[in-house]
């Protein structure tokens, strides 16, 4: 497999100018798709606190950044949404979310708001003691002991030290919860579920919405849907202004 990217290749998501130099670093395999933003790229083209890659791997290398609570000193380490970065020597913390374009986008939080995660059930077994393994969309596993979480459920996870993974809020995948739009054309919306439509077969499940400002009614496929409060978004920065 190859380790290097063309800048003319590399996802539209990411906003990087794609004719200034011929490569781009590459997304390593982990805990998003291939679509994630590697965080080199992001500390030099989103928040410019890095001039090229060289700076930003000094960055890295003096382990003065992390990604959901855990240092980061991969480069092509992929970052996505909803994930929370922060670089406490300089006060700056960050949620990573999408924009109406699709495109990825860097919301300046606080430092309190950076102790929890919004994270996506993407699945749930049960492991060795008959506990309950949730397996959410960024890759991180939650073992927790009561039957309450299912699939397309968005948890709040703590990521302080001393009680890092520990389920600290629940929005049930429901008619009436709030969600945010993650892909699509209507990337970015914030809206209250109104009817989730179960289709047969391969086809994906429609889910139907009235957008939180206007009211305007819109539908998307359930893929997209990203939950994140139960009658009214759990934080208001969910949205994103065009």
């Amino acid at each position: 497999m190859s380790n290097h990217l063309k800048r003319l290749n590399s996802p539209s998501g990411w906003r990087i100018p794609k004719k200034t130099n011929t490569f781009v670093k590459k997304t390593a395999p982990g805990p998003h798709n291939s679509h994630a933003m590697p965080v080199a790229v992001w500390l030099r083209d989103h928040v410019g606190l890095a001039n090229n890659v060289k700076e930003a791997k000094k960055i890295l290398t003096d382990r003065s950044l992390t990604v959901n609570g855990s240092v980061c000193t991969d480069p092509k380490m992929g970052i996505g949404v909803f994930d929370i970065i922060s670089i406490p020597k300089i006060g700056k913390y960050y949620r990573i979310l999408r924009n109406k374009k699709g495109d990825y986008v860097s919301v300046e939080i606080t430092e309190d708001a950076s102790k929890s995660r919004l994270c996506k059930i993407a699945d749930k077994t049960i492991v060795k003691g008959g506990k309950i393994q949730l397996n959410l969309r960024y890759g991180a596993n939650v073992i927790v002991d009561t039957q309450e979480y299912n699939p397309k459920d968005s948890v709040v996870l703590s990521l302080e030290p001393e009680t890092r993974f520990e389920v600290i809020d629940h929005f049930p995948f429901v008619q009436g919860a709030v969600a945010m739009i993650i892909g699509g054309k209507h990337s970015g919306k914030v809206g209250k579920i109104t009817e989730i439509c179960m289709v047969p077969g391969s086809i994906p499940n429609r889910i139907y919405l009235a957008e939180e400002k206007t009211g305007e009614a819109f539908d998307t496929i359930e893929d997209y849907v990203f939950i994140v409060g139960k009658d009214e978004p759990a934080v208001s920065v969910w949205g994103i202004e065009e």
